[in-house]
């Protein structure tokens, strides 16, 4: 099971607004920058509750007829999104992965704050996709919480885009990880 990270911050490390708007990123994802390409390649997403009542009043929905699996534990309410595949499920990460692998899924992409940060200190987020945005803002929702040890990362590739985007993508460094867990 892969498991990747496909998100846009601000250029001091801000994924949202402290009230949960991310208004400060481009309308409809800017110039072509990956995602597209990057989307078709996952069986589905898993994203938390927050997130999920984020892009809920969206239309369309954002995320097509990919399958989305909400993490929460509050039971949630479906029926606004016509002909979408949601589910909901809970747990911890790698009970989550377990679940989605034994149903066929092979490539995840976990979005959400809390989500990609309990994914990452579960050590269960293989490659990350991060996209700055030449903007400060100050404050809000980090992208990286607190870890309990360091997540070494190799750097893949870095594009940049004219209107200012920076796309950097990095893979869990596994090596370095066997050699600081030892």
């Amino acid at each position: 099971m892969k498991a990747s990270v496909f998100i846009g911050t601000s250029l001091d490390g801000f994924i949202a607004r402290p009230n949960g708007e991310f208004d400060f990123l481009p309308a409809d994802g800017g110039e072509p920058h990956g995602y597209n390409e990057f989307i078709a390649s996952v069986d589905a997403i898993v994203i938390g509750r927050n997130t999920f009542e984020t892009v809920l009043p969206m239309k369309p929905w954002p995320y097509a007829k990919k399958r989305v699996v909400v993490l929460s534990t509050k039971r949630l309410d479906f029926s606004a999104i016509v002909g979408a595949n949601v589910e909901q499920m809970s747990g911890d990460p790698a009970e989550i992965i377990s679940k989605l692998a034994a149903s066929g899924a092979t490539h995840l992409y976990i979005d959400g704050g809390i989500t990609i940060q309990r994914f990452l200190r579960a050590g269960l987020i293989q490659r990350l996709i991060i996209t700055r945005v030449p903007v400060l803002i100050g404050s809000g929702i980090p992208l990286f919480g607190s870890l309990e040890k360091d997540i070494h990362l190799r750097h893949i590739s870095t594009k940049q885009y004219p209107s200012g985007l920076v796309s950097s993508e990095y893979v869990v460094d596994e090596a370095e990880e066997r050699a600081g867990s030892k």
